[in-house]
């Protein structure tokens, strides 16, 4: 049974999943394709480590493209000319203040499959997202995070 969930994502982070699937079948299928045809040159496959690698590899690198493809056909793209400023949605840009350490952060709030904590790009099924979404400025919210909870004040929401 297919999953039928959709895919949400920014202009930005479609673009991202298309321009992988590109550079995938294009310069990394040839060059898995080129490593095979070397393995093959040492003679026989049945004991070829470098023959079993670059199969495991293009087996791998065929899945990864199935899988953005299949991301790329659900995907639904966030109108960002759209996103209300007076309210946290999906393709906004929250600055915080994180009560407890009184320091301001700023995420970005996307589906799951762009999330990317490292670049303040966050899940709107994280527990920080969850607890964002709806909400406008000087709400103040509680998050249940690992280490306990966390208090964040909304200072501005954009776009």
């Amino acid at each position: 049974m297919e999953d039928k969930k959709e895919i949400l994502l920014t202009q930005e982070g479609y673009q991202k999943l298309e321009d992988e699937v590109e550079f995938l079948k294009t310069v990394r299928r040839r060059e898995v394709a080129d490593r095979i045809k070397v393995a093959i040159s040492f003679g026989d496959i049945s004991e070829n480590a470098e023959y079993d690698e670059a199969k495991n590899e293009q087996a791998q690198m065929e899945e990864r493209i199935l899988k953005l493809e299949n991301m790329i056909r659900k995907a639904v793209i966030i109108d960002e000319s759209k996103i209300d400023v007076n309210v946290v949605t999906i393709g906004s840009i929250v600055k915080v203040n994180d009560v407890e350490f009184d320091e301001e952060v700023e995420y970005v709030i996307v589906g799951s499959a762009e999330a990317d904590p490292y670049d303040g790009k966050i899940s709107n099924e994280s527990p920080v997202g969850k607890a964002l979404l709806g909400r406008t400025i000087g709400d103040v919210v509680d998050v249940q995070v690992p280490d306990g909870v966390a208090k964040f004040e909304i200072l501005e929401i954009r776009r």
